[in-house]
C-alpha cells in the first residue's frame, strides 16, 4: 500500500496535468485532497531517514550549510538528504528523489520549525509557500480560535484554487473529511485494543501501523487498511496473543520515537516483560472532532486541539486519563534533544504526575540524531525503572 502511495506521487510529479502539494503531518490534508493535489508529507520522509539511519549521514550536511544541530532533526535530516541527493525512497520504492512540489503548505500547530523547513524548499525551488498559524499552547479551543483558523483556511483555499486551476467542490471536501473521520475512528479502535491484557500490540508496532493515518488521511485506502488492521487486532485479543509474551508491567511512552533504535528499545522492553501499550505519539492522529457536515470548523477544531498544542494542565489530565484506561504502571518520557515542542519532561511534569501516583523516568535521546542517544544508558535506565515498578 505504501509502495503504491509513493509510486503515485512519483507519477504525479512527472505528469504536467497533476499537481503535488507538500503538507505538514497535521496540516489541512483534506483541503489539498479535495482540490486534487497528490499530497506528500516530508515528516514521513524524515522518519524514514531516521528509521533507515541515513540521517547520520545527512544531518551533518545540513549543519555544514548553517542549520543548527539543536533544531528539529527531521528538518536537518531532510534538508541534508536533498543537498546530498539521497533518499530512502530509492531503495524502498524505486524513487530517485522525493516528488517536487507545486506548493508547500504548513501548519504551525506543532512547532515553527516546519515553517523554516518548508521555507528552505520555497527558496531553493521558487515554489509558493502557504501557512496556517493557529493559536498555540491553548487550554481550551474556544470559538474565536476556530473562527481564526477557518478564516485562514478560506484564504488558503483561494490561493490553492489558483495553483490547482480548479474550484473547490464542497462535496469533495465533505467526502475527504468523512473518510478522515472514519479512518481516525478505526485507528483509535486499533490503539484501544491495547487495553486488553495481554496487549496485542505495542507502541513499536503502532509506530509502523500509523503510516497510513499520516500520509493517506482523507482516502478510502486508509479506511480499508484500518478496518483490516482492527479485525486482526481483535483476533489477537480473542486468542490472547501478546505483543510481549509474559507481560508483567504496562508502560506509556511519552514523546517522539527514537526512529533509528526502534528494534533495540522494543527488545529492551520485551526482555523485561514490559509492554509499552500506549503512547502520546500514536494517539496524536486521533481526530474525533472531524465532522463532514462542518468540514472547515471541525478541521480547525481538530487540528488546534492536538496534544502538542495544549497547555500542561490539559496534557497532564490527558496522561492521567489514558493511564487509567490502559492500566499503566509507569511512564517513560523521551527527552528528544532536537524536539523541545514534543518533549514534556523539562518543566516538572514527571514530578507532578508522580505526586498523583503515576511514576515515570526520563531517557535522553532524539527522533533522528543518534549522537544524542546511548543504547547502554537507555537500557540501564529502563531496566532499573521496570524493576522499581
Amino acid at each position: 500500500m505504501m509502495r503504491d502511495y509513493f509510486a503515485d506521487l512519483g507519477a504525479a510529479s512527472r505528469d504536467p496535468a497533476r499537481k503535488v502539494a507538500w503538507c505538514t503531518s497535521v496540516g489541512p490534508a483534506e483541503i489539498l485532497r479535495a482540490l486534487g493535489f497528490a499530497v506528500y508529507f516530508p515528516e514521513n520522509h524524515g522518519a524514514l531517514l531516521g528509521a533507515t539511519r541515513m540521517s547520520s549521514e545527512t544531518i551533518p550536511v545540513a549543519n555544514a550549510h548553517g542549520y543548527s544541530p539543536e533544531i528539529c532533526s527531521y528538518l536537518t535530516s531532510d534538508v541534508g538528504a536533498c543537498l546530498k541527493g539521497v533518499t530512502p525512497l530509492t531503495k524502498a520504492y524505486g524513487l530517485e528523489e522525493a516528488p517536487r512540489p507545486d506548493v508547500l503548505v504548513y501548519c504551525t500547530n506543532q512547532c515553527k520549525d516546519v515553517m523554516h523547513w518548508f521555507g528552505w524548499y520555497a527558496r531553493r525551488w521558487s515554489v509558493p509557500l502557504l501557512g496556517i498559524h493557529p493559536p498555540t499552547h491553548v487550554a481550551e479551543v474556544r470559538p474565536e480560535h476556530v473562527a481564526d483558523v477557518v478564516a485562514q483556511y478560506r484564504h488558503l483555499i483561494v490561493q490553492l484554487e489558483a495553483i490547482s486551476g480548479r474550484k473547490l467542490d464542497p462535496a469533495e471536501l465533505e467526502r475527504a473529511v468523512a473518510r478522515s473521520r472514519e479512518a481516525t475512528d478505526l485507528w483509535e479502535e486499533v490503539l484501544n485494543t491495547g487495553t486488553a491484557r495481554p496487549s496485542p500490540l505495542s507502541f513499536f508496532d503502532g509506530a509502523i501501523y500509523m503510516g497510513p493515518i499520516v500520509v493517506l488521511r482523507g482516502t478510502e485506502i486508509a479506511v480499508d487498511y484500518y478496518r483490516a488492521l482492527l479485525a486482526e487486532m481483535q483476533d489477537r485479543v480473542a486468542a490472547a496473543t501478546a505483543a510481549v509474551p509474559g507481560e508483567r508491567k504496562r508502560i506509556y511512552w511519552e514523546g517522539m520515537p527514537v526512529w533509528g533504535r526502534l528494534r533495540h528499545l522494543s527488545e529492551v522492553f520485551q526482555r523485561n516483560r514490559a509492554a509499552v501499550v500506549a503512547s502520546t505519539y500514536c494517539n496524536s492522529w486521533i481526530f474525533s472532532d472531524f465532522d463532514p457536515r462542518q468540514p472547515l470548523p471541525s478541521m480547525a477544531r481538530a487540528y488546534t486541539r492536538i496534544f502538542i498544542n495544549r497547555d500542561d494542565a490539559c496534557k497532564e489530565a490527558y496522561l492521567l486519563r489514558l493511564a487509567g484506561q490502559f492500566g499503566i504502571d509507569g511512564i517513560v518520557y523521551h527527552a528528544a534533544r532536537t524536539c523541545p515542542n514534543n518533549t514534556n519532561s523539562h518543566y516538572g511534569m514527571p514530578e507532578r504526575l508522580r505526586a498523583q501516583g503515576l511514576p515515570g523516568v526520563v531517557i535522553d535521546g532524539d527522533l533522528n540524531d543518534l549522537r544524542c542517544f546511548s543504547d547502554e544508558q537507555s537500557t540501564t535506565v529502563i531496566e532499573a525503572f521496570v524493576e522499581t515498578l
